[in-house]
């Protein structure tokens, strides 16, 4: 049986992050699920659970990144995801009338295995920029 991540870690780890998603930016406070802490390699790969390898995650980006840790672009390339620990997000994505739109490979291989722009993710982000919580 593995060792859980501490309460106290998962606290490090969220205020590390903002309290948002490391991955789309969802701020946890408009979320109807709690969060959870990302392996970004995760163990199945060889990735631990020491800090530099976890990232706060909202539940939709979590669930559809599940264990994988790359994908393959258009061009056949096989490319990983996009990592908050060594990356900035606004040099790989941004944000244009609720889109997540991205600037580099690893960029495109997330938003799309994640799924940044399913319809109904983008509707929630359109209404919450409006609101100011974006």
């Amino acid at each position: 049986m593995r060792k859980g991540i501490s309460a106290k870690l998962k606290q490090q780890i969220a205020l590390r992050a903002n309290f948002r998603c490391e991955y789309c930016l969802l701020p946890d406070k408009v979320s109807f699920y709690n969060f959870h802490i990302d392996h970004i390699r995760s163990l199945k790969h060889g990735g631990s659970s020491e800090v530099d390898n976890l990232a706060y995650c909202c539940p939709d980006c979590n669930h559809f990144k599940g264990t994988d840790i790359g994908s393959y672009t258009i061009d056949d390339e096989l490319v990983r995801f996009f990592n908050p620990r060594i990356e900035l997000w606004k040099d790989n994505f941004e944000i244009i009338n609720g889109l997540i739109l991205s600037k580099t490979d690893i960029a495109k291989v997330t938003e799309q295995i994640f799924k940044f722009n399913d319809v109904d993710r983008v509707i929630f982000r359109i209404e919450l920029i409006k609101l100011g919580l974006y």
